[in-house]
C-alpha cells in the first residue's frame, strides 16, 4: 500500500462512545431534576428531553430550560426552575467527569503514531468549545499535532463539505494521497475525504448509522487493535504490535 504521512480522526463514536455516554448523562440529569423536586414520570421527562434535543440539536445550550417549558406547569409546583435546571446540568457534567473515556487502544495508537513521526490530527463537526473539551477530557491532546486540529465551528466549514478535509490537508501540508481519515459516518466521514483521494477507514464500533448499500471506504475497523494491525501490515508504519 502507499505510504502515509498523516492520519486524521473524527471524535464522536470514533475515538469515544459519545452516543452511549450522552444517553447515560441525560438519564442521570433527568433523575437529578426529579430529586430536586420536579414532579413528573421519569420516562416521560426523558422522552421530552430527547424531543428537545432532536428539535434544537445536540449543540443547543439550553435543553433543560426548554424541557421545563414543555412540561405541565404543575410539575414545578413552587420550585425555582433555575435550581432544577442546575441540578440537571450538574448531573450531566458529573457523568462527563466520570465516564467520558477513549475506546480501548485509541490513546495508545495515537501516541505511537506521533512517536513514529506521522501527523496525527482531528477533523470533527461541532461547537468549538465542546469538541475541544472532549479532546482534553479524553487525554488525547499530547498525542495530536496542534496544527492539525480542525473543528467545523472554528473554521466555518461543516461536514460533509469536502472543503473541510481539503482545508485540513492544505494547512497541515499533507498530500491527500498520503493521508487517511478515520470516522464512523459513511456520509460525512467516508465519502467526502475519498473524493479528494484520501484513504479512509470506517470505524464501526458504534453501529449508529444505517449501513449503505455500498461504501467507498478503503478499510473498515471494529476496534483500535484492528487499525493498529492494518497500519503495520498494509502500510508498513513503524509502530509496535
Amino acid at each position: 500500500m502507499r505510504a502515509l504521512d498523516a492520519l486524521f480522526f473524527d471524535i464522536d463514536d470514533t475515538l469515544c462512545a459519545t452516543t452511549a455516554f450522552a444517553q447515560r448523562a441525560r438519564h442521570n440529569a433527568v433523575r437529578a431534576m426529579l430529586e430536586a423536586g420536579l414532579a413528573a414520570p421519569e420516562e416521560s421527562v426523558y422522552r421530552e428531553l430527547e424531543d428537545v434535543i432532536s428539535e434544537f440539536s445536540s449543540n443547543y445550550e439550553h435543553h433543560f430550560d426548554k424541557l421545563l417549558l414543555r412540561l405541565d406547569p404543575r410539575a414545578l409546583q413552587d420550585l425555582n426552575p433555575a435550581l432544577v435546571v442546575a441540578a440537571g446540568v450538574a448531573a450531566y457534567h458529573d457523568t462527563k467527569f466520570r465516564e467520558l473515556v477513549p475506546f480501548p487502544g485509541a490513546r495508545e495508537l495515537l501516541r505511537d503514531l506521533k512517536a513514529a513521526g506521522l501527523t496525527v490530527g482531528i477533523i470533527t463537526h461541532g461547537l468549538t468549545v465542546k469538541q475541544a473539551e472532549k479532546l482534553v477530557r479524553l487525554g488525547l491532546v499530547p498525542h495530536l499535532d496542534p496544527r492539525a486540529i480542525f473543528i467545523s465551528d472554528q473554521v466555518g466549514i461543516s461536514k460533509p463539505n469536502p472543503k473541510l478535509y481539503q482545508l485540513a490537508l492544505e494547512r497541515s501540508g499533507v498530500a491527500a494521497q498520503r493521508a487517511m481519515y478515520v470516522g464512523d459516518n459513511p456520509k460525512n466521514d467516508i465519502a467526502p475525504p475519498a473524493q479528494l483521494g484520501m484513504a479512509t477507514c470506517w470505524a464501526r464500533m458504534v453501529e449508529r448509522h444505517a449501513t449503505p448499500s455500498s461504501t467507498s471506504a478503503t478499510h473498515e475497523m471494529r476496534g483500535f487493535d484492528e487499525l493498529r494491525t492494518l497500519l503495520r501490515e498494509r502500510y508498513s508504519l513503524p509502530i509496535p504490535a
